[in-house]
């Protein structure tokens, strides 16, 4: 039974960001059928934003109401949404209504922000509702969420999303991408190859995700075998009692949860660093932790990705697609290592950190030379870009992991701050890089066909 409470919390887990990972993986296929066009990426990224009203507001509750949102109700009700919303998009996304002057594909933005609170939401909800279970389920979530942005990037591939054609110019000059022949030699074009099924189809499967993810949720709530887990750890919601008084002195409280793969000594009486969750750490400490915490998320969410294709295009379309996808797996992946490899140190979080800050710096600087970065013309520059892409999200989605497994901890109140700090260094790295990259162009696209560098 602990192998199917494994299985649910994966499941559950898969549910948190698959439906904005599909809209962001579909992109290519939808954007040449809508009035937005390409300018449906930064639309998307200011929706994302504007959905971070949900987990305010989640946060704000558990700041100044402490013990009256039940975060059980929440995610019935936003991964509802999510099910509904993503069904609506199946057979809406390409209606569009004049507005002003033009046209917009209003249902198709509108359910988007729908969906991105869902998403976003689950920050804060998801990660506190883990809390009722026993810790090693929590890297199994983390898993789970890593798999939310593979899952759906995996059918993209098997629809055919983003499948390059390189064919001769004067042939096919009818199906170029934009800036695909000036300054090179001009032979080849980008053309991309039709969708092995439409898009109605694909939102069809990311609504059935999010009704595996409600039915995971269902059972982790009430399955009999799953609620022994929870009566058996003595669950406590840290928010509904005074966190300053040692839950050890009450004679007839539940015994706390206990902690044995912490890096501390084991007793009745341990002296509070602070008064956050257990005390564990100093307030230096926790404000660390929360800064790499935003810091990472900021790097993994936002920053890096928005110039993903500027950094491995000029190699080529098969190094742009080995990036992509070996990165998207490298996330669960980490979050499989750190099941088995739960360490807690904080020097080695800070290692781990700067060593994958070391590699998006040179993600970024070889987006920023694009059309031109470093060895273009060798095969080690293409093995390079891709070896960093994974090595950097390898090790800071296992920084994200143990972060989140250290809070846990901590209890409920920490984990609900977890999550919002990691929607803050999402917003922050998302604000950051929306300027840079679709309002003063500062980025230039490499031709997918044509790898030699423009003299």
């Amino acid at each position: 039974m602990s192998l199917f409470t494994h299985v649910l919390a994966c499941l559950f887990g898969i549910g948190s960001w698959v439906a904005i990972n599909g809209m962001w993986v579909e992109l290519p296929l939808i954007v040449y059928f809508i009035p937005e066009g390409w300018y449906l990426p930064s639309y998307l990224t200011i929706i994302i934003q504007m959905a971070n009203i949900g987990p305010l507001f989640i946060t704000l509750m558990h700041r100044f109401r402490p013990g009256v949102l039940d975060e059980r109700p929440v995610i019935y009700t936003i991964v509802t949404v999510g099910v509904v919303a993503t069904s609506l998009l199946a057979f809406l996304w390409d209606r569009t209504l004049t507005i002003g002057n033009g046209q917009h594909s209003a249902a198709l933005l509108s359910l988007s922000f729908l969906l991105s609170v869902v998403d976003c939401t689950s920050s804060v909800t998801f990660l506190p509702f883990m809390m009722r279970l026993q810790p090693r389920f929590l890297t199994t979530y983390f898993i789970g969420e890593g798999l939310s942005g593979l899952v759906p990037a995996l059918v993209a591939l098997i629809q055919g999303v983003g499948v390059v054609h390189c064919k001769n110019a004067s042939a096919n000059a009818n199906f170029s991408m934009e800036n695909s022949s000036s300054g090179f030699d001009g032979e080849l074009q980008a053309q991309y190859q039709p969708a092995n099924f439409s898009a109605q189809v694909f939102f069809l499967f990311l609504s059935a995700m999010m009704m595996v993810c409600l039915g995971a949720f269902l059972l982790l709530n009430l399955h009999p075998a799953v609620e022994r887990e929870h009566k058996s750890k003595g669950y406590i919601d840290d928010s509904q009692r005074v966190e300053k008084i040692d839950i050890s002195q009450s004679p007839n409280s539940e015994t706390p949860e206990q902690t044995p793969m912490l890096d501390f000594p084991e007793g009745p009486v341990i002296k509070r660093h602070s008064s956050f969750g257990k005390g564990t750490y100093s307030r230096t400490e926790l404000v660390f932790i929360f800064v790499v915490l935003a810091w990472v998320n900021a790097l993994t969410n936002a920053v890096l990705p928005s110039v993903q294709s500027y950094s491995c295009l000029p190699y080529g379309n098969q190094a742009y697609h080995l990036a992509t996808t070996l990165s998207s797996v490298a996330n669960p992946v980490a979050c499989f290592i750190a099941m088995f490899v739960p360490i807690r140190s904080l020097v080695l979080m800070a290692v781990l950190t700067v060593t994958g800050t070391g590699f998006g710096a040179y993600i970024m600087a070889m987006a920023a030379l694009s059309p031109c970065p470093l060895l273009i013309d060798h095969d080690l520059g293409a093995a390079l870009i891709v070896i960093t892409w994974v090595i950097f999200v390898l090790t800071l989605s296992y920084v994200k992991v143990i972060i989140g497994v250290i809070l846990r901890d901590e209890g409920h109140s920490a984990l609900v701050w977890c999550g919002a700090v990691v929607q803050l260094g999402s917003m922050l790295g998302a604000l950051t890089m929306f300027p840079l990259v679709s309002v003063y162009g500062l980025f230039q696209s490499g031709d997918p066909c044509n790898t030699k560098c423009p003299q």
